[in-house]
């Protein structure tokens, strides 16, 4: 759906949720999959469903098309916004989340801040009874409509509320008498990302006050969160896949069981790395003949050590997360280059030493640099067939190149 005022996006959602408003939907999918462009769709639907309606009912076939790689066959009923499908996390993940958060201790959670209701589908399919609370009228009315499409809807209550009153109001450890709680604060006000967390919606005193108040609760938070911010007894974990980081956890201490953890989701595992206490920084050592880039989920846990512990590697540098070692790695924690020279950064030398390999298309990975890979990698291309990859980073404090091979 559009993104309109409360009012008329709830007017649409009313309607999509109708059998003629599925039925344009439906519509509007069968458009989409045999390839017709915006005008050409939307022409058609206006002639079969109104004005009024081919718009919402051709944005939600759209959402929907967009969200069936993440989401499978649920996204087929899924009622989403621009807005809410952007936030809404994997439900691998989600399910994930649900079930170690109530760990066969609770029956009932309540999720601060339910947008779309993912994560609410998620924690009753877990076998909870959900209160969904969120103070915007739409939010609301697509959870509701999501744990009915679902099939959950019996075992959800949505109602509006404030997650800053209702944490400060938590008991006994419960937050509005539930056992567990999720919180996902906004992060981004007017476009645009919001990086103090004491910016966020709610902000951050929530947060630690939640954690602090009920010990069953997880918090996504940032990727970036600064490790300060942790509190004590509190677990952090950093989630990836596909080399970036898709979620950032806190979770209560009832919950917690480490102090820092690293999860990797690949081909449809999610492996992990934890350490009971700060594990304390690498070794550092000069570059060796392999060069090996940590997982970004281990870099930002402060894991890197126990990953080069497992390679009997060293950093190249200490404020760098670039290992090395003498031999290629099989870890999935880390993704390795074989080096093939290393020199000064300096691009009349560098220029030269590809062509004299027959180098023409070059990937460039950097770590302490200001320099702009992309722009670099232009700067860099030839006539030759070869292909390589250029790491330009420090090592022992001095701007270096590595000129590496594609394996």
């Amino acid at each position: 759906m559009s993104a309109e005022p409360p009012a008329e996006a709830l007017a649409q959602l009313t309607w999509l949720r109708t059998p003629e408003g599925a039925t344009a939907t439906a519509r509007a999918a069968d458009l989409l999959a045999g390839g017709a462009d915006l005008l050409t769709g939307l022409a058609r639907l206006r002639a079969e469903v109104g004005a009024e309606h081919a718009g919402p009912a051709w944005e939600l076939a759209r959402l929907r098309a967009r969200a069936r790689p993440v989401f499978g066959a649920d996204a087929d009923v899924l009622y989403l916004t621009a807005d809410t499908l952007e936030q809404a996390g994997r439900p691998q993940l989600a399910a994930r989340r649900a079930v170690r958060l109530l760990g066969g201790h609770a029956d009932s959670a309540v999720d601060l801040g339910c947008a779309a209701g993912t994560d609410t589908v998620a924690l009753a399919r877990a076998g909870a009874r959900v209160l969904a609370v969120d103070r915007d009228p739409l939010a609301r009315e697509l959870t509701a409509a999501n744990a009915e499409a679902l099939g959950v809807a019996d075992d959800v209550w949505v109602t509006a509320g404030d997650a800053v009153e209702l944490v400060d109001g938590a008991r006994g450890g419960e937050v509005a008498g539930c056992a567990a709680a999720v919180l996902d604060p906004a992060r981004r006000a007017g476009g645009r990302r919001q990086l103090d967390p004491d910016r966020w919606s709610p902000p951050w005193s929530t947060v630690a006050a939640l954690l602090e108040r009920a010990p069953r609760s997880v918090v996504k938070v940032a990727p970036g969160l600064d490790h300060d911010r942790v509190p004590a007894g509190v677990e952090a974990e950093w989630v990836s896949a596909g080399g970036s980081i898709v979620e950032a956890l806190l979770w209560g201490r009832a919950v917690s069981a480490v102090w820092r953890r690293a999860s990797l989701v690949r081909d449809g595992e999610v492996l992990e790395l934890t350490a009971g206490e700060d594990p304390g920084p690498a070794p550092v050592g000069p570059v060796r003949g392999w060069l090996h880039e940590p997982d970004p989920s281990v870099i930002r846990s402060g894991l890197v050590s126990l990953a080069a512990a497992d390679l009997d590697a060293t950093l190249v540098d200490p404020t760098i997360a670039y290992l090395t070692s003498d031999a290629p790695a099989g870890s999935p924690w880390v993704t390795s280059y074989r080096v093939d020279e290393v020199l000064p950064f300096n691009l009349k030398k560098l220029k030269a030493l590809l062509r004299a390999r027959g180098i023409g298309r070059v990937v460039v990975k950097k770590r302490g640099s200001a320099i702009e890979p992309e722009q670099l990698a232009r700067a860099l291309r030839g006539p030759g067939d070869g292909t390589a990859v250029v790491v330009v980073t420090r090592v022992a404090g001095r701007p270096t190149t590595l000129v590496c091979a594609v394996t």
